[in-house]
């Protein structure tokens, strides 16, 4: 090992744990921006990235464009040091750079890397020798070695390369899975423990070493992808078995059974069982999108998973399934679908958030206007929705006093806000998809 990379190596890992590293971290959605705010209370200086100008210029005068985030966090951050920017050159400077870029699926269900490769291809020409890369999108198993090392070590001028041991010089790779949880407020952000897999011991150590600044406990595991399979089990072992719930609870309505008695009746088992909610559909960045990165990839060794991929398609299927209730619902009441008016109650994908990623009410909007019907929202967090899923919405928010001109209310999210016992009194029709109604008996009430 020579001497000014011995000393490099050992100055960057000095600064870690002195504080005094300079950390960048790439995208500042509801990934990247809670974790610059985590570094900032333990006085780093913070650089944020983004691509988003309107995103960068919020941020710096000290504002935020995440409710669950307040502008006396920013604010907080700043006099640590903290600023946004949409300058990549800044790269350079940093000691330590986070990656937390989206990772969606195509329109062919298959993964999107698009936005992590962009990103690399934007550090890579400033790595400089000891710097530390953290990639945390979610992606599949590989993607760290196969795509980001290569891209890394191909775009920088200086010919730098991984250094995987002690007696390599080069940069540092590891890969280090999010688990953000948005709207849960139990856990503390610091509490939820940090898996860690490098390219190499001091890769692994290095990393170990960023996040034990911020997290109580991390989890190193022996490569990234050993890293990257691990996020993938967590969300899929959701998506299967809230899978396996919306098709009970589909089986449960023709039976004539309220499979939410059935849930709270098992979940008094003290072993062996978790309790998991049905609902309209999955959303959010990773439950809905995990399945189908693992299937992509595993079709690279010859193995089909079957089963993932049927979880992956029963809650991919859930919005369809609400359609054809509502449809059933208003004809039962004598009203076509065709021409009526349908207000969606709840735009994001779960409760009391500001998050409309992968959101089933996106489906089931796009779906009720293919049969139709007019349809309009009401959402606290969303004065406006532009894109949906497969076109623009352009709609802006409907004000609740007007509820009573619609032939059917649809509750897609369940936020707390609402007044259920107002809606089902002042409604048409409810369709209620996620057992927010419970408790309340009226005729004008269809679960589903």
């Amino acid at each position: 090992m020579t001497t000014v990379y011995l000393d490099r190596t050992t100055e960057t890992r000095q600064k870690i744990e002195s504080r005094n590293a300079h950390i960048g971290i790439v995208g500042m959605g509801y990934v990247g921006l809670p974790l610059a705010l985590l570094f900032s209370e333990q006085h780093f200086k913070v650089t944020g990235f983004d691509i988003d100008p309107e995103k960068v210029e919020t941020l710096n005068r000290s504002g935020s464009y995440i409710v669950r985030i307040p502008g006396t966090e920013i604010q907080s951050a700043q006099r640590s040091g903290f600023i946004a920017t949409a300058d990549y050159g800044q790269i350079a400077q940093m000691d330590v750079v986070i990656i937390c870029v989206p990772t969606p699926l195509n329109d062919h269900h298959e993964p999107d890397l698009s936005y992590i490769t962009s990103t690399v291809n934007s550090i890579a020409p400033l790595l400089k020798e000891g710097q530390l890369i953290i990639l945390e999108s979610t992606t599949y198993p590989g993607t760290t070695e196969e795509v980001v090392v290569p891209l890394l070590e191909q775009g920088n001028p200086g010919s730098l390369r991984v250094a995987r041991d002690e007696e390599s010089t080069g940069f540092y790779v590891a890969f280090s899975p999010e688990r953000e949880d948005p709207g849960n407020n139990t856990v503390e952000r610091r509490n939820i423990p940090k898996v860690v897999g490098g390219c190499g011991p001091v890769a692994l150590s290095l990393a170990s070493a960023v996040y034990a600044t911020i997290f109580n406990r991390t989890v190193p595991v022996s490569s990234p992808a050993a890293a990257e399979m691990v996020k993938l089990l967590e969300n899929i072992y959701r998506c299967v078995n809230i899978a396996l719930v919306n098709e009970l609870k589909q089986l449960c309505m023709r039976m004539g059974i309220d499979i939410f008695e059935i849930i709270d009746a098992a979940k008094t088992k003290p072993f062996g069982f978790q309790a998991f909610y049905p609902g309209p559909g999955l959303g959010g960045h990773c439950i809905p999108i995990d399945p189908f990165y693992l299937s992509w990839k595993a079709r690279e060794f010859d193995f089909h998973s079957q089963f993932i991929e049927l979880a992956g398609q029963v809650n991919l299927d859930m919005p369809y399934f609400v359609v054809e209730n509502i449809m059933k619902a208003m004809s039962e009441r004598g009203k076509a679908l065709h021409g009526s008016r349908v207000l969606i109650l709840g735009m994001a994908y779960k409760r009391d958030i500001d998050d409309l990623r992968e959101s089933p009410s996106l489906t089931i909007i796009e779906l009720l206007k293919t049969y139709g019907a007019e349809v309009e929202y009401n959402d606290p967090f969303f004065p406006f929705i532009g894109r949906g899923r497969k076109y623009a919405l352009n709609m802006t928010n409907t004000p609740l006093n007007r509820l009573p001109e619609f032939d059917c209310v649809v509750i897609v999210t369940d936020h707390s806000e609402y007044d259920y016992a107002w809606i089902a009194e002042n409604a048409q029709l409810v369709i209620d998809t996620r057992n927010a109604t419970k408790g309340i008996e009226a005729l004008n009430i269809v679960r589903c």
